[in-house]
């Protein structure tokens, strides 16, 4: 039969094929090249810092989770070209939605990078993640997550503009703005404050100057970037 010639004969013949398939990727996808490369630095990073245990479990998530992504992802891209190689709105949709999936693992991992190599490179963390208390500075990178997250949610909400051109409101604006406050309550020098919430107000600015947003567009964005980093160090700082 022509479909038993697409399985393989034994475990061996699979592994082969597993292989096969992801030197297929590693060739044929520049993202997947890029992952293997960043997936080995982490790795010499991690044996040069000597980290613990726990940290190195941390890393392995991270990639393991990521390069499952990208080849889910690249899997979805061959099957849909099979399918439908001429453009259709759906199979747009099955790759923009796939490619989604690498973009939430990778930030994801960014995140669990942070949490196990923080301590090594920010003065004064030493000993901020053992593994059992709360990372050192999480709150800001928390606070920028949450915004961004509003802002998608906002935007598929109200069905205006892209995710990185126009619509309401400004997630330039937003995440500035968080930023910007994270600082101003981390109680650095009062200058430090003002020059971080200013780069914010020059970031919307710009947003304004390009004719992407609308003033009531930034203003939202700055608005909600701050309420909501200023309401999560009220309630968990």
């Amino acid at each position: 039969m022509k479909n038993d010639r697409l399985k393989p004969n034994g475990w061996l013949e699979a592994v082969n094929c597993a292989i096969e398939g992801i030197l297929w990727t590693v060739r044929s996808q520049r993202h997947m090249r890029f992952h293997f490369f960043a997936a080995v630095g982490v790795i010499l990073l991690a044996l040069q810092l000597k980290i613990s245990a726990l940290e190195f479990v941390l890393l392995g998530i991270a990639v393991t989770m990521v390069m499952l992504a990208e080849l889910l992802n690249t899997a979805l891209e061959a099957l849909v070209d099979l399918v439908s190689p001429d453009y259709h709105p759906l199979a747009r949709r099955a790759k923009d939605v796939a490619a989604g999936a690498v973009l939430v693992a990778s930030i994801g991992a960014v995140v669990i990078g942070y949490l196990a190599l923080s301590r090594y490179f920010l003065p004064g963390l030493q000993d901020g993640f053992s593994g059992l208390g709360p990372a050192p500075g999480l709150l800001p990178v928390i606070s920028v997550l949450a915004v961004v997250i509003l802002v998608v949610l906002l935007k598929s909400c109200l069905g205006r503009g892209t995710p990185l051109h126009g619509g309401m409101p400004s997630g330039h604006s937003a995440v500035a703005f968080s930023i910007g406050t994270s600082v101003v309550l981390a109680r650095v020098d009062l200058i430090i404050g003002l020059l971080a919430l200013a780069m914010a107000a020059m970031v919307s600015h710009s947003r304004l100057l390009l004719g992407i947003h609308s003033r009531q567009e930034v203003l939202a964005g700055a608005g909600l970037g701050a309420a909501v980093t200023l309401a999560l160090h009220l309630l968990f700082a």
